[in-house]
């Protein structure tokens, strides 16, 4: 599997499981139709269509892609990572209220490369 290059603040997010500081990533207010890809990895991760408005300070989905994430325990919280190449994207919240599935998956901007378009036409 080829691993895209990646900055000190993606590695420091990516790799070593840090967060970018609330209401700073590029994605947070960020609504145009398109697919999340992993930004180490290009795999799918979310659609366009799965992203609210959550006011957190992070872009927020509640659905992923097909098997596109694994969830691992974190203490209190639970990790979310790509199940491609095991890049830590955020992590993952149930029983908030947020959207009829109740579920958020509160992933770091920095983690995610946007393409613009119908769903349909995203990479695999």
């Amino acid at each position: 599997m080829k691993l895209n290059p990646l900055t000190p603040e993606e590695e420091r997010v990516i790799v070593h499981k840090g967060t970018e500081p609330p209401f700073t990533g590029k994605y947070c207010d960020f609504f145009e139709e398109g697919t999340y890809l992993c930004k180490r990895c290009d795999a799918p991760l979310f659609r366009s269509e799965d992203k609210f408005h959550s006011k957190t300070g992070w872009p927020s989905f509640d659905s992923e892609m097909d098997n596109a994430t694994k969830r691992i325990p974190d203490g209190s919280r639970t990790e979310v990572v790509c199940a491609r190449c095991g890049a830590h994207l955020g992590h993952v919240f149930e029983g908030e209220g947020f959207t009829p599935k109740n579920l958020r998956y509160c992933i770091n901007s920095v983690a995610l490369k946007f393409i613009p378009g119908s769903n349909e036409a995203c990479p695999s």
